[in-house]
């Protein structure tokens, strides 16, 4: 819709501990702040999820979702693998080759680890059987309409459905497609049971309820061009929900899919504001009735869900300019995302429909909490623009950092960046930043700016090691030096630090910076992403052989707390290189296993103040250990 190598080539000289010098000096940041005991809570891994994209680089960054979807989703006919291509193109029945099947795509995600995320067609029809070649069956044939504004230079029979701007009716469904209802729905996942096995049994996990209804009068006119009430979306969405569950009751079932602001609040009926249909249905907006329909049919049958994640495409109105004015309302506009005070820039604004800041997650959660509590929140479409420059690699940066600090559960990106792209660089500083799989953490912690606006900064924890990430996005066209304050977490003196910026935009750069005391002062350069690295402080150890003979040594092993904060427990290892064996010891528990020595605190001397000190001792055989022993806090 690879580069790793171009991640491998790390290149050090380009930023030095606090920046490449330059010639103007670094101009005052806002501070920074980061509390790792604060605001804790899980990233989902499935917030880096890709609609299509390079095969390699999606690899690289260990995609976690893959979505299968858009306009040919809604008439894809599983049963003879032929699509129709709607107002993207013709209106034409397309037969899949063996790369765009179904299977094709269900499969190679499994086989690869990552999620698929499977569209079930909802609109009532589906593409019938279809030459393989041209001439192709569609919608606004010549013979029926031989008046047109277009018509595909490739297939002169098939027309663009419009006659001087306007959509042609009259289009009758049966040229291109059969009928097909909830139970299609439900034969094609039991298909997919069939031969992938069920959710539970490493099936697909997650159906997604056709794409962008509300639009089908539009995208599928031909077959659909009355415009979606309510009650369609919701009978028809319930009835597709309940046969999928039928088929494989472990799935997940994600829906509406929305395709922007006037889907998220209007019926097809409406339009893009409040109207009859709404006040129909109590003067709920067209999102929160989905959810509250949903919920009452779930309390109907039982209580057994059938809605797992809300979902709603969102897709900036800025588009791919790059323009200076395009680039910084391109940095403004991912507050809508989040932001109670920012008020949307775009015709969704005061100057169009009059909505009140969008705070688009939080909205979502919010409608969730309201109306179906439990839901889960995805965004299975958005794209910032500009994934060739740097300005489009800051916004992206942004909005990752803003899907794991709000808690959203599933997003896949459509339009993705080629390997090469800027774009594709703000995904590396999350999921590769240093070409060995090093991640951006799991749990996320608070993370603040004095002016987000400049200096945008995200943190996390990563359970693995305990480091502590930090990402900081200037998204100005200065140098600005800021301070890092970081509380509730021992840091060791020295963090890495990994930038990817105008300088080299085909690297991402390696650096160190120190860590003083639980502050960290850096320069970040103009137009930049940097990812900091803290390793947690632990302990030390030192080794001091007292005496040895021929036949055997005796030791003083010594345990050093490097934290601010006192150790309440620790462990020691090393490797002996020649078959030593430990006859006796003194001050902590020592097991040996094979050449592998472990030794754990005593009870007496697990406690270790503050950058204090303990030791044990211990007689064995053979030559003194090697000095490389490892400590771990306990």
């Amino acid at each position: 819709m690879t580069a790793g190598g171009a991640v491998a080539s790390l290149v050090a000289a380009m930023f030095l501990v606090q920046g490449a010098p330059n010639a103007v000096a670094a101009a005052d940041g806002p501070a920074l702040a980061v509390d790792v005991s604060a605001a804790r809570h899980a990233i989902s891994p499935d917030i880096y999820g890709l609609n299509g994209g390079d095969p390699a680089f999606n690899a690289e960054i260990g995609q976690s979702v893959a979505r299968w979807g858009g306009n040919a989703s809604s008439r894809y006919n599983f049963k003879n693998h032929t699509y129709n291509t709607g107002s993207d193109w013709f209106f034409e029945n397309i037969v899949a080759d063996e790369q765009h099947t179904l299977e094709w795509m269900v499969g190679s995600s499994l086989d690869r680890g990552i999620k698929p995320v499977v569209t079930v067609p909802m609109s009532g029809w589906v593409a019938k059987d279809s030459p393989s070649a041209h001439p192709f069956a569609c919608g606004f044939p010549a013979t029926r309409f031989p008046a047109q504004d277009r018509f595909d230079e490739w297939d002169p029979n098939c027309g663009n459905g419009q006659l001087d701007g306007k959509d042609l009716t009259g289009a009758v469904p049966e040229d291109t497609s059969v009928r097909a209802g909830a139970a299609f729905a439900g034969e094609m996942v039991a298909h997919l049971v069939d031969r992938y096995g069920t959710a539970a049994q490493g099936g697909v996990p997650i159906y997604e309820l056709d794409n962008e209804p509300v639009l089908w009068s539009s995208t599928h006119r031909d077959v659909h061009p009355e415009p979606v009430s309510y009650d369609e979306l919701g009978g028809k969405g319930t009835a597709t929900a309940a046969a999928i569950k039928a088929a494989d009751p472990g799935a997940a079932v994600l829906g509406p899919s929305g395709w922007g602001y006037c889907e998220w609040v209007a019926s097809g009926v409406d339009g893009c504001g409040p109207g009859a249909d709404a006040a129909a249905h109590g003067g709920l907006n067209l999102s929160q009735w989905y959810l509250k329909n949903m919920k009452d049919y779930s309390d109907a049958h039982g209580g057994k869900r059938y809605l797992d994640y809300f979902d709603q495409h969102f897709y900036p109105q800025i588009g791919g300019g790059k323009d200076p004015e395009s680039n910084a309302l391109r940095l403004r506009s991912v507050r809508s995302l989040w932001d109670p005070t920012y008020v949307e820039e775009s015709w969704i604004g005061p100057g169009g429909v009059n909505a009140p800041p969008l705070q688009f997650i939080r909205t979502m959660k919010s409608w969730i909490a309201q109306y179906n509590p439990g839901t889960k929140t995805a965004i299975t479409e958005y794209n910032w623009g500009a994934l060739d420059d740097i300005n489009g690699a800051l916004a992206q940066a942004d909005v990752l950092g803003i899907f794991g600090r709000e808690g959203l559960d599933l997003a896949t990106m459509w339009g993705e960046p080629e390997p090469t792209d800027p774009g594709a660089y703000a995904f590396r500083m999350y999921r590769n930043y240093d070409g060995s799989g090093g991640r951006f953490g799991d749990v996320s912690v608070s993370a603040t700016s004095a002016d987000q606006g400049r200096l945008s900064v995200y943190a996390a924890q990563r359970s693995a090691d305990g480091a502590l990430t930090v990402v900081v996005v200037n998204k100005t066209g200065d140098e600005l030096t800021s301070p890092l304050s970081v509380a509730g977490f021992d840091a060791t003196g020295t963090a890495q630090r990994f930038t990817y910026g105008p300088a080299n935009l085909g690297a991402i750069v390696r650096g160190e910076v120190p860590v003083d005391d639980g502050r960290v002062d850096a320069a970040y350069p103009a137009n930049s992403i940097t990812l900091l690295v803290l390793p947690p402080a632990g302990c030390s150890v030192t080794v001091h052989v007292n005496g040895e003979w021929g036949t055997g040594h005796v030791a003083t092993v010594t345990v050093t707390n490097d934290r601010r904060t006192a150790l309440t427990g620790w462990r020691v290892g090393w490797t002996w290189p020649a078959g030593q064996q430990i006859t006796t010891s003194w001050g902590a528990t020592v097991r040996q296993d094979g050449a592998r020595v472990v030794a754990a605190n005593a009870g007496w001397n697990g406690s270790v103040g503050a950058r204090g000190s303990t030791s044990f001792g211990f007689q064995a055989t053979g030559a003194p250990p090697p000095t490389a022993l490892t400590c771990t806090p306990a």
